[in-house]
């Protein structure tokens, strides 16, 4: 059932339960976040996103994998976004812990995304677009490569646009590398995840062949 995206959705019921939990979750985190406008900022994208799968449903279904990886980082990011990426309670931890300088809950998020979000890209290509192969493994990282440099190109647009909340939404701390770092994570996220799926595939038609 986790694998099968032909399953109706009435009877799809692991996909219920996701959609109700996270329901459930978002609810309470949107509940007096530290700062509301931020969390107002950092909301647009994954309403936009959960508008577009729930419009395009009776198009395209992913499998029930692809919305668990889904709902994992959303679930990320909405940790974030009711905290602010900059202070988490796991960032206050860090810091009491281990004296860093910077929050790294961020840092964590953009390398989740490309854990994450590859294998659901991927997917789309594959059964859409008929992508086979070596290819079908390196342009999903790409596609999550590009979706992260539009990211950071949004991030410097709120920026200008919401002056103090846009620079707190971008959230450098002082790196001047940051916007690289981002993308390079999650760069590093989506190779390890294509790494792994053609790892477990290969391992499967080798024990077929057996």
């Amino acid at each position: 059932m986790m694998t099968n995206p032909d399953i109706p959705f009435s009877r799809n019921w692991p996909l219920h339960l996701m959609i109700f939990v996270f329901a459930v979750y978002w609810g309470f985190t949107a509940i007096s976040p530290t700062d509301r406008i931020q969390w107002l900022m950092e909301s647009i994208l994954p309403i936009l996103a959960l508008l577009v799968l729930a419009f395009t449903y009776k198009v395209f279904r992913f499998s029930n994998v692809s919305y668990l990886f889904m709902f994992i980082f959303l679930c990320l990011h909405t940790y974030g976004a009711h905290y602010t990426y900059q202070g988490t309670p796991f960032d206050n931890w860090l810091k009491a812990s281990f004296h860093t300088q910077r929050s790294y809950y961020d840092r964590v998020v953009h390398f989740a995304f490309g854990l994450f979000w590859t294998y659901p890209f991927r997917e789309l290509l594959t059964r859409a677009a008929s992508q086979r192969g070596f290819w079908s493994y390196v342009i999903p990282a790409a596609v999550v490569f590009s979706c992260s440099a539009c990211f950071e190109i949004i991030e410097m647009g709120a920026a200008f646009v919401a002056g103090q909340h846009g620079e707190e939404y971008v959230g450098l701390q002082g790196d001047p590398f940051d916007t690289q770092k981002d993308m390079g994570l999650g760069l590093t996220g989506a190779v390890i995840s294509m790494s792994m799926l053609a790892w477990v595939l290969w391992r499967k038609k080798v024990k077929k062949k057996q």
